[in-house]
């Protein structure tokens, strides 16, 4: 009869495995799992594409898709809500913009109040584009000048006396 080794139960691995086991459980509880019937499957698409471009008013950094804040499930019920009425994308988004002010959506319309944030990038390439061409061009003026035929002379001189 063989006999088969086991781990008691006050090992340290007992232990970490329990824990590790508890929290698996207590990370899956905590996900976002909504179902919502739609009247049809492009309905559907639209809500997903639309719940991803709307950040959380809590979280700010989550979408209202994957945020866990009762204010993101309350958004997602109202887009589903204005979804089924019939309302399009441009209708909603002004909705919610006008309830919660631009912040809400991650990709804000372009006025003079955002053109800053969307012009950014080009203007800080440019200027860095610019100051790499005069970075380049100074280096170039500050080459050291060519030698004189008596300075030539004198420096193979000196190269002669060192090899021998």
């Amino acid at each position: 009869m063989k006999r088969i080794p086991t781990v008691p139960a006050t090992s340290s691995y007992g232990l970490t495995a329990v824990a590790f086991c508890g929290w698996l459980l207590a990370a899956t509880a905590h996900a976002v799992i909504e179902t919502y019937e739609f009247s049809s499957p492009a309905l559907e698409v639209r809500y997903h594409t639309l719940s991803q471009e709307l950040r959380c008013p809590k979280c700010q950094n989550q979408n209202i898709a994957d945020s866990n804040a009762p204010i993101a499930r309350d958004l997602r019920v109202v887009l589903v809500e204005q979804l089924e009425a019939g309302q399009s994308d441009e209708q909603i988004l002004a909705f919610m913009v006008a309830r919660y002010g631009e912040f809400v959506r991650y990709r804000p319309a372009v006025d003079r109040n955002t053109a800053l944030l969307w012009w950014a990038p080009a203007i800080l390439l440019g200027a860095g584009l610019i100051a790499l061409a005069f970075h380049f061009r100074g280096r170039g003026a500050g080459a050291a000048p060519a030698l004189t035929a008596s300075e030539t002379a004198e420096l193979k001189k000196l190269m002669e006396e060192n090899s021998s």
